[in-house]
């Protein structure tokens, strides 16, 4: 007896503690160390424990014993699983387990699930494609496996109606119950049916093409319509190619998430598109027309004299078709590119321009500023 430890602080509680308070106890201390719920090693011993120190604590006479003679008391008082009565006031041991492990106890209180047909799960896969592609669509092809429906039995897995059976086994629910006395009452469990697989049928004459399974194995070709103006991140749904549905249920579908290559000189910002174009300093200073690249072609831009570096042109349109309608627009960004070397010819006449009196270089204006 030396080695057990004193039943009040088994349970965590005080000497004294109410009825109540012994009864709150067990339900937290059993539910931690219960050995369908604790897999630690260790835990199945610390269950038993607990439910020793509540079988004596929940007994008035018993705990009154104890309270007075400790563990010598307890000899001959009929121990752990002891007694006519067993657990002696603790009710129905399925209120005190029902709530986390679905009224598995005593019986009637387990939950069934729906063994009819039920749609699979869908499938992810990533496509990328071209910045081209991408404002003006495509289709694409891919081939991918699939589980398919039999044609010839409609996924049953049987020769013809009349060779579906029930389940003799589980009657028909897809499900087994099974029970196992222990000192606490009579544990329920349920688990899927092993000769019908949970379909709560079965086959007296497979399908000869698909061999009882109900579906076929196939490597199918898609035809991927990839709509117009579709940006990166976003998928594109193919009904019907996902994971096989489960008891002849349908196949779930399958998401394509599309991924959008970069374009050396297109950015795509929304519906619309931008781009830097250089320039000289020359065609700055005096203004020019020049050929700017679209997506749909080259466009003639007019540059005023007198651009700046950074400034931008907007060329109405010429953005991304969007499929819910509308159309984003073009944006061109100058950059004025000044040369690193220069002609003898072309320094004369820089030359000329600085040394004119009339000319006042911009550092001289902000120089100025400050007088």
């Amino acid at each position: 007896m030396s080695d057990k430890r004193d039943y009040y602080e088994v349970l965590g509680i005080q000497k004294g503690a109410s009825d109540d308070e012994i009864k709150r106890a067990y339900r937290k201390m059993a539910k931690k160390y219960h050995p369908d719920v604790n897999k630690e090693p260790g835990a199945e011993e610390k269950f038993k424990e607990v439910n020793e120190a509540y079988e004596v604590l929940s007994d008035p006479q018993k705990k009154a014993t104890y309270d007075q003679f400790g563990f010598a008391g307890m000899d001959g008082a009929g121990g752990f699983g002891g007694g006519a009565g067993g657990f002696d006031g603790f009710g129905d041991f399925s209120d005190i387990f029902g709530s986390f492990f679905g009224g598995g106890f005593g019986g009637g209180g387990s939950r069934r699930q729906s063994n009819g047909p039920r749609k699979g799960d869908d499938r992810f896969m990533q496509m990328r494609i071209d910045f081209m592609d991408a404002i003006f669509g495509k289709e694409e092809e891919i081939s991918i496996d699939v589980d398919e429906l039999c044609n010839e039995c409609n996924g049953t897995g049987a020769r013809s109606k009349s060779d579906i059976k029930g389940c003799s086994r589980c009657g028909g629910t897809g499900h087994v119950t099974t029970q196992q006395r222990t000192p606490f009452g009579v544990f329920q469990s349920q688990s899927v049916c092993p000769d019908c697989n949970g379909t709560g049928k079965t086959i007296v004459n497979k399908c000869p093409k698909c061999h009882g399974k109900g579906y076929e194995h196939k490597r199918v070709k898609l035809n991927i319509k990839i709509p117009a103006g579709i940006q990166s991140g976003q998928q594109v749904r193919v009904p019907n190619k996902g994971e096989r549905g489960v008891n002849g249920g349908p196949n779930g579908d399958l998401y394509i998430e599309i991924l959008v290559s970069r374009h050396k000189q297109f950015t795509r910002d929304g519906n619309d598109i931008r781009i830097t174009i250089p320039i000289s300093a020359i065609d700055a200073t005096l203004g020019c027309k020049v050929d700017v690249p679209t997506v749909y072609g080259d466009v003639e831009l007019t540059i005023p004299a007198g651009t700046q570096y950074g400034q931008q042109f907007r060329l109405k349109g010429k953005g991304v078709k969007s499929p819910r309608g509308g159309q984003g627009d073009q944006y061109v960004e100058v950059k004025v590119e000044i040369p690193t070397k220069i002609s003898r010819d072309e320094r004369e006449l820089y030359e000329k321009i600085k040394n004119k009196k009339e000319h006042e270089s911009p550092f001289e204006k902000f120089k100025n500023a400050f007088k």
